[in-house]
């Protein structure tokens, strides 16, 4: 380690703030917050680091920097921006180059209204940025259609009007504009209409349908029935679009909610802004983890990025699990029954959503990533020291003790390879046993892998509890396996994991990919199975009647039946076909006994 680096590890502040790794270049490695200096920093160079890609960030710094602040939540904002700055490697999570789109009401005389990515600073009003443009779109044609606003860009200055040096155009004439540039329509009236609009923006109708509503009793109190009618048809359109957008409940007023679920790679994190219990934004992001972030680490980034992204300034924000981080002026709630747990419970559902459409994205556009992360997960969730690349299952059928099959059937990279796949005749159990077959059978495979020097599977799945579990453990510790390949059990009825040794089983999500993966070993093995008894079964029972004939053995039915295929056909056979096969004698007693005089 750097001498000068050791040294200010020793020195380090127990205050709240922000480090800075530097490399030997003096490029900049990584940006992080901490609640203690000291703590944070000293906990990266500990021996029993976790995670390779730390260890390798690790290795590379040569000096660092702190910035002492005054509170964690001071930490969480200056790391913020600092990463926006400085970019850099190993904070990629909060990079964002996209653009979203924003409903500007432009600071002018008679302000028009539209759409824009880009924010000038000279006094106009945005809202949003929207994180897709269709809903933003919706709601400024539902506007347009309420309210007649001018498009032109013309400077309506009141002492420009006064002079006449415009007139009226092609929208006034189509009715989609009052004609404010000829003095038609009164800035007063104007306003009156985009103060209503900020309010449908904010997600508060109130105004619109109260302007709409007097608009509407002034025509009919003058006998304008037509002009009535359309104004109730704009206020059936507003209603229309509030009927649309998702109601929570009119007593959640200006929240913030925060959803995420995540996995090996990537947490995915969803936010709604909640306004006069209208859902008016959603928005939902991957969130790449690079140095094996925690949960509660990335939403707490996530939650000042998007917070700003959005101009959020709610005092109320409802997220899924407790966070360190206090917010000044500010209320982190964690809801616990009622609607602002369902609101929760929506939001990580959207959350949910979107990581199986990346996952299925991934799937098509690059399966081997697919593959790879399904491969580290099943690592993860079945304690196992490596992935399992190579994954065998077994399952016994018989009926009532009758031609009794194992299959083995074999997966790899999660795939079927049918070219591998056996099936065992047990030889030492008679009669309906599970376990003693399990226990034959699994030590006939390994026992021939292991002596042809065959590869092994990193996996084994038992179909069946604990019983048939501990009967394949026995085999494996006769041949000295046990330890060196995992073995699991998985029961039907609640979908049980069992473990050797361990009483307790492992459940798992039902949408889990690891269960699904295994639910196909264990119904692959089954079909299998399945499939090789009955041909067994109906083999039986066709040898038994042809064992009827006197004077024919096995052979002569064996010989038959690979010509003929089936009992049917040898009955209906004639005598001269018989005889290709057979031979005169023989051929003449299977017929006489199928056509008796």
């Amino acid at each position: 380690m750097n001498p000068s680096l050791e040294l200010q590890l020793k020195t380090l502040p127990s205050e709240p703030g922000v480090y800075r790794y530097y490399d030997k270049n003096n490029q900049l490695l990584y940006v992080g917050k901490a609640k203690n200096l000291k703590k944070r920093v000293l906990s990266y160079f500990n021996k029993n680091l976790p995670g390779y890609r730390i260890k390798i960030m690790v290795g590379k710094i040569n000096r660092l920097e702190t910035t002492i602040v005054n509170s964690e939540y001071d930490a969480l904002l200056l790391e913020n921006n600092l990463i926006k700055e400085h970019q850099p490697f190993y904070n990629v999570m909060l990079k964002d180059d996209k653009t979203y789109p924003w409903i500007c009401i432009k600071n002018e005389d008679f302000p028009r209204i539209f759409l824009t990515r880009t924010k000038i600073r000279d006094g106009s009003e945005y809202y949003g940025p929207y994180a897709r443009v269709r809903p933003a779109k919706i709601l400024l044609d539902t506007i347009k259609h309420i309210y007649k606003l001018r498009t032109c860009n013309l400077n309506l200055a009141p002492a420009k009007i006064e002079e006449g040096k415009y007139k009226v155009c092609l929208e006034y004439h189509i009715k989609n504009c009052e004609g404010p540039c000829e003095g038609l329509e009164s800035k007063q009236d104007y306003d009156e209409k985009i103060d209503a609009i900020r309010g449908m923006i904010k997600g508060d109708f109130r105004k619109a349908k109260e302007y709409l509503m007097n608009q509407m009793m002034r025509y009919a109190t003058n006998l304008q029935f037509e002009n009535a009618q359309i104004v109730k048809e704009r206020l059936d359109a507003l209603e229309d679009y509030q009927a649309k957008n998702t109601v929570v409940n009119a007593s959640i007023d200006d929240v913030d909610v925060f959803g995420m679920t995540s996995d090996e790679t990537a947490a995915y994190v969803n936010f709604f802004k909640i306004r006069n219990g209208n859902i008016i934004q959603s928005f939902t992001t991957e969130i790449k983890k690079i140095l094996e972030e925690s949960d509660d680490e990335i939403l707490e980034e996530a939650m000042i990025e998007i917070r700003q992204k959005f101009d959020s300034n709610s005092k109320e924000i409802l997220l899924p699990f407790h966070l360190s981080v206090e917010i000044p002026n500010v209320k982190l709630i964690v809801p616990k029954v009622g609607d602002k747990k369902r609101i929760v419970e929506l939001s990580e559902k959207n959350a949910k959503e979107y990581r199986l459409e990346k996952l299925k994205q991934v799937q098509i556009i690059d399966p081997e990533r697919h593959t790879n992360r399904i491969m580290s997960e099943m690592q993860k969730l079945l304690r196992m020291p490596v992935e399992p690349r190579h994954i065998e299952g077994f399952d016994n059928s018989n009926i009532q003790g009758t031609n009794p099959v194992s299959a083995c059937v074999v997966f790899k990279d999660g795939k079927p390879s049918k070219a591998d796949y056996r099936i065992f005749h047990p030889k030492t159990v008679e009669g309906a046993n599970d376990f003693a077959t399990m226990e034959e059978v699994i030590y006939r495979r390994y026992k021939r892998l292991l002596d042809e020097g065959d590869s092994l599977p990193q996996l084994i799945l038992i179909d069946g509890g604990k019983g048939q579990l501990s009967s394949a453990v026995k085999s494996l510790r006769l041949l000295g396996l046990y330890g060196k390949i995992t073995i699991v059990g998985i029961a039907k009825r609640l979908e049980e994991i069992f473990f050797p040794e361990d009483p307790i089983p492992l459940y798992l999500d039902k949408k889990s990919e690891t269960l699904k993966i295994l639910q196909r070993v264990r119904d692959e093995a089954h079909r299998f199975g399945v499939k090789h008894h009955r041909t067994r079964r109906t083999n039986s029972t066709i040898k038994s009647e042809l064992e009827e004939i006197p004077g024919v053995g096995e052979k002569t039915i064996e010989l038959l039946l690979s010509k003929l295929k089936s009992v049917k056909r040898i009955r209906e056979s004639n005598l001269e076909t018989l005889e290709e096969i057979l031979g005169k004698s023989k051929a003449k007693v299977i017929y006489d006994f199928f056509n008796p005089l």
